[in-house]
């Protein structure tokens, strides 16, 4: 393996996606990551089709199992649970997101693997965390993301609370878990000191509302769900064109009175009830309507064009077809076929230190009786 990560060993004790997300980040970036799966089923992902690929294996778990050995292994059993020891010996991170306490009967909690190897650096992944009163529950995205209060400001305003389209709590989760384990390891290299990682879905949800957030504790008022608008910017949200759907995304009152020009509304950008944003926002519902009326005049393409040279941000609201077929993402190298999968790419561009291209996701066992160094 080639990239920034082409020394470290990861062991991979993780299933579904969270933690899966995190180590194929780190497979991405050169890393030699060995995934244990149960003996005969193998991650829950593995199941998880329809769709298929004409090989068998589930797309599901394509999307974040590539460059990672499969090692089938029942730790369960002593001899299992041994070998996965022997890995943990040779492995600079161990990921795992079993429930509290249930790798401890098995010699594989933080404790016992830091004692087989000092500088070890560990990343639980859990629903609510090592400590306090939900600790013991179990933790699926789509709870936390009700729970968390994501899907309190998604949706329309007086529609149901709605998910998001992706798992976004489990990827940001992921992500949250790539950072921290390299992290640990600068502290690692500084010091020789390994350490364990204590990371909750629900936290990582709190963590990632962001400006809601900061919203909600700046004024004590719950923020309400604003379909595709934006509580603080005004217009940034979807508008129907003559034959499909764009995206307007004004930043500031320049963006808007350019966008009026365009639109053939000039006076608007300086009524008093529009000119600033602050205004817009108070008035968004007077706004808006007049905005949609506007859009549905012409063609999406008339619109993105027009906004395009005059510097106003939008674009279109593409299926996934249309995505995966954009000439832009292709010259970025961001569709991959290996082994007759077709795949995402990493969106890092490394000048001194380039990806190599993934390897497919393993067969369960496809790797058993290796090690990190085979």
């Amino acid at each position: 393996m080639t990239g920034p990560l082409s020394h470290l060993k990861v062991l991979d004790l993780s299933r579904v996606l969270a933690g899966p997300w995190a180590t194929q980040f780190l497979g991405d970036l050169g890393a030699r990551v060995i995934k244990v799966e149960r003996p005969g089923q193998g991650d829950d992902t593995r199941a998880w089709g329809p769709p298929w690929f004409e090989s068998g294996v589930s797309a599901y778990f394509t999307c974040a199992n590539r460059n990672k050995r499969s090692v089938a292994l029942d730790f369960t059993r002593p001899e299992g649970a041994a070998k996965v020891r022997e890995l943990a010996a040779e492995a600079d991170v161990v990921v795992e997101n079993f429930k509290r306490g249930a790798l401890a009967k098995y010699g594989l909690d933080y404790a016992s693997l830091k004692a087989v190897k000092p500088d070890l650096v560990y990343c639980s992944v859990t629903g609510f965390g090592q400590t306090g009163p939900y600790a013991d529950r179990a933790g699926y995205d789509a709870m936390i993301q009700g729970m968390g209060g994501l899907m309190s400001i998604t949706g329309e305003p007086e529609g149901e609370p709605m998910k998001v389209g992706v798992a976004v709590v489990d990827l940001f989760t992921g992500m949250y878990a790539s950072s921290g384990i390299l992290a640990a390891l600068a502290h690692r290299d500084r010091t020789g000191e390994g350490q364990h990682i204590d990371l909750a879905l629900f936290d990582v949800q709190a963590a990632m509302l962001a400006n809601q957030a900061a919203n909600y504790l700046a004024t004590g008022k719950a923020p309400r769900r604003l379909g595709n608008g934006h509580p603080s910017i005004c217009p940034y949200q979807a508008f129907e064109a003559g034959d499909g759907f764009v995206m307007l995304a004004v930043g500031n009152d320049d963006q808007f009175a350019r966008f009026c020009q365009v639109a053939g509304v000039p006076d608007l950008a300086m009524d008093s009830n529009y000119a600033t944003n602050p205004a817009r926002v108070a008035n968004r519902d007077r706004l808006v309507p007049l905005l949609a009326e506007l859009f549905l005049s012409r063609p999406r393409a008339w619109w993105i064009e027009r906004l395009e040279a005059a510097g106003v941000p939008c674009g279109p609201i593409n299926t996934l077809d249309e995505v995966f077929s954009d000439p832009q993402l292709l010259s970025r190298g961001m569709v991959l076929e290996r082994d007759g999968l077709r795949m995402v790419g990493n969106p890092l561009k490394f000048s001194a230190t380039p990806l190599a291209p993934p390897t497919s996701p393993p067969k369960l066992g496809e790797h058993d009786g290796e090690g990190f160094n085979d």
